[in-house]
């Protein structure tokens, strides 16, 4: 939370109002993003603001999510508060047809600040370069999308293929068993929230290293425990990682994982994204993806999003 000063916790935090026309973003009409002062929550897009001519800024949406709604103790008007912090923001108007939405945010500009499309985007590039990519096998892919996707840090989870060769990266000539691909997802995580080891503590708790070209009843070498590392660091942590395990006696059949360097991916057909997620309720979801994905949530709680 930001520290604030006397006048904005005034109109924050005991519901105060800024005088008319005396905000810095009354007329301001810079692009970018109105964030919420005290916990920079993002709450209105550059492109919802317009001149209400009321003396305050004037938003006629909200970014979805952002914004709750109490209705005052009078009945008369309606308040709108950040729904993160609970900051006072002003309130919302109904009914008055200055733009095509019939939608005033009346805020006061000390609730908010400001950051413009260039930050962000200097931001965003920032972030990207930050981040590191992981690829893993560990049997159907739709299984462990769904588990990594929920892990802070994690940025995003693509399933697709890895291992065979460009012309027959498809999920019906993968099925055969016969392209050298495995179905893995490859992860893009920020390596200051979550370790690459950490990623290979959650790998191996969540299938079975020691059944050859096999996870439970899907059969065939492109359901192959398998790590495609991306440089040697990676190559150490998985190599330790695994002399770890065989020292601790947790399995008692060897370990078969396979690490090899990565050389290329290829993603999976659209259906497969958040499969888990569109199909719980099919039979294979149920029977197969659920259970597992239950016992990593809680397992892992305390690594996972919040």
């Amino acid at each position: 939370m930001n520290e604030l000063t006397e006048f904005e916790k005034y109109v924050i935090e005991q519901k105060g109002t800024e005088r008319p026309f005396s905000g810095e973003y009354v007329n301001h009409d810079a692009e970018g993003l109105y964030l919420c002062k005290k916990c920079l929550n993002p709450l209105y897009k550059s492109e919802f603001k317009f001149n209400a001519y009321c003396g305050w800024p004037a938003f006629d949406d909200e970014i979805h999510g952002a914004i709750d709604r109490t209705l005052d103790a009078d009945g008369q008007r309606t308040e709108i508060t950040c729904h993160e912090c609970g900051g006072h923001l002003g309130h919302v108007f109904k009914g008055e047809m200055l733009t095509g939405k019939n939608t005033r945010h009346c805020v006061n500009s000390t609730s908010m600040v400001f950051k413009s499309k260039e930050e962000i985007e200097n931001e965003r590039s920032a972030k990207a370069k930050s981040m590191e990519l992981a690829t893993f096998g560990a049997g159907c892919f739709w299984c462990i999308e769904a588990i990594f996707q929920r892990l802070d840090g994690v940025e995003s989870v693509i399933s697709g293929y890895s291992g065979g060769g460009t012309e027959d990266a498809h999920y019906e000539a993968v099925t055969s068993g016969t392209t050298g691909h495995a179905e893995v997802v490859q992860v893009t995580y920020d390596p200051n929230v979550i370790s690459y080891q950490t990623l290979l503590a959650v790998f191996f708790a969540i299938h079975d290293p020691t059944t050859l070209n096999r996870q439970g009843n899907d059969k065939g070498p492109q359901y192959r425990s398998v790590i495609f590392t991306h440089d040697a660091k990676q190559v150490d942590a998985a190599t330790i990682a695994i002399s770890k395990l065989i020292q601790q006696g947790i399995w008692p059949k060897p370990i078969v994982t396979e690490v090899r360097m990565f050389e290329a991916f290829y993603q999976a057909e659209s259906f497969h994204e958040n499969y888990f997620a569109n199909n719980a309720e099919q039979p294979y979801c149920q029977i197969l993806i659920k259970p597992k994905f239950e016992q990593a949530m809680k397992q892992f709680e305390a690594i996972l999003k919040k």
